[in-house]
């Protein structure tokens, strides 16, 4: 008798010690059928957006732009792509973790067509992968909400709805990362509002005065002040804004804030009278906690600007659609690098500490701006290449070059 409870004593023991999350596995319960009424189609990723949203590359008979925009169906994880909440970056790592190792990706419709999701631009799928050539399938939906990394949204209304039910359940149950109780490590628990530069540059207004905190890679200084972009896969667009440091960081700020750094901005928004533009000023570095969620932080080196080559009409007369906003091309491309090649040079004006030109291209007129002092005959009649940050100035676009090496005279 006293072996026996010895033995349940050593077992309950054991037990006690195996952690939740290896219990069911969901993922592998429910099994991919080739043969069913579903469409399918075999994928490779075209960009990652979030925990729940990923772009596939596809035939064109499936969409015409060879890009699907995928929305997993029954579930919601954590936003990463605008206002940054809770867990939406590990859900993001995480899927972004299963389908780069995967040999081979699937995704499938809930029923016999590919349906959108409410706003129209997103097909609803079952994202299924396997890391082997001979392995089964996982079905990646139901993965993220064993592991806790989704809320629901309507989970039991779907294909696989009743394991899906199970698995977000055995999540609660198992108190797995959302529902732990605890506080996420990859997220800053400042007074700051975590978002991206995409939802800042969208919608800046709503944030005038608001201590706001967004990562990106400073591309350029300009005395005092420096340029900070970040690319966004959903939109396939970069997105910036100025930012305004002063000169009163300490040495160890300055160093973070260098050109070429991914780095963590935190400050407050403001609207520039003189400039006409909004900017992220009030930065602060407090050297003895460098871990500090209010500090500016490094995050990685060895980036640079994106200089997108934009065409002059485009860049003078187009038009841009983001989540049913329609924007100025200039506009959602302020605090941005670019790129623009064959600008003939109509006009030349020299000023105090600078030259300001008008040139042409393709019918379209383009403002640039020369930031360093130059004869204006330097460039009079003349065609330039030209790199730069997209300005404004006296309530019109333009493009302004800092440096010498940034303009080439065809």
């Amino acid at each position: 008798m006293r072996r026996l409870a010895v033995a349940a004593a050593l077992l309950l023991l054991i037990i006690s010690f195996v952690p939740a999350a290896a219990g069911r596995d969901f993922a592998s319960e429910v099994k991919l059928n080739m043969n069913s009424e579903t469409l399918k189609q075999e994928v490779t990723v075209h960009a990652f957006v979030d925990g729940d949203t990923t772009h596939f590359n596809v035939p064109v008979s499936v969409s015409p732009s060879g890009v699907l925009k995928a929305r997993y169906l029954g579930l919601n994880t954590p936003e990463s792509t605008g206002k940054i909440e809770e867990y939406g970056k590990k859900a993001a790592s995480f899927t972004r973790e299963k389908l780069e190792s995967a040999s081979s990706i699937i995704i499938e419709s809930d029923d016999p067509n590919w349906n959108v999701d409410s706003s129209g631009g997103r097909v609803l799928v079952w994202v299924w992968y396997r890391t082997g050539n001979s392995g089964q399938y996982r079905n990646l939906n139901i993965e993220l909400l064993q592991n806790g990394l989704a809320n629901a949204y309507s989970t039991a209304n779907n294909r696989y709805g009743t394991t899906a039910m199970a698995a977000l359940n055995y999540a609660k149950e198992n108190k797995l990362n959302l529902f732990s109780g605890q506080k996420d490590p990859d997220y800053y628990y400042g007074d700051a509002v975590e978002l991206t530069l995409r939802e800042l540059r969208c919608n800046v207004a709503e944030y005038d005065g608001i201590k706001v905190a967004f990562e990106g890679v400073i591309t350029m200084n300009d005395g005092g002040s420096i340029y900070v972009e970040d690319y966004d896969a959903d939109t396939d667009r970069y997105y910036g804004i100025s930012v305004y440091y002063g000169h009163g960081l300490p040495g160890k700020a300055l160093e973070i804030l260098s050109v070429g750094n991914m780095s963590r901005i935190v400050g407050t928004v403001q609207y520039y009278e003189n400039g006409g533009i909004y900017q992220v000023s009030g930065l602060t570095y407090r050297q003895m906690k460098p871990k500090d969620p209010g500090n500016v932080q490094l995050i990685s080196s060895g980036h640079s600007g994106a200089f997108v080559p934009t065409d002059a009409w485009l860049f003078a007369n187009g038009r841009v659609e983001v989540e049913s906003q329609v924007y100025d091309y200039a506009y959602l491309s302020l605090d941005t690098t670019v790129s623009m090649s064959g600008l003939k040079v109509v006009s030349a004006e020299s000023t105090d500490d600078g030259v300001n030109l008008i040139c042409r291209s393709g019918g379209a007129e383009v403002a640039v701006r020369v930031g360093y002092r130059e004869d204006s005959r330097t460039f009079k009649g003349k065609t330039v290449d030209i790199r730069g940050i997209v300005a404004l100035h006296d309530g019109g676009y333009e493009i302004k070059v800092l440096s010498q090496k940034d303009i080439t005279i065809i």
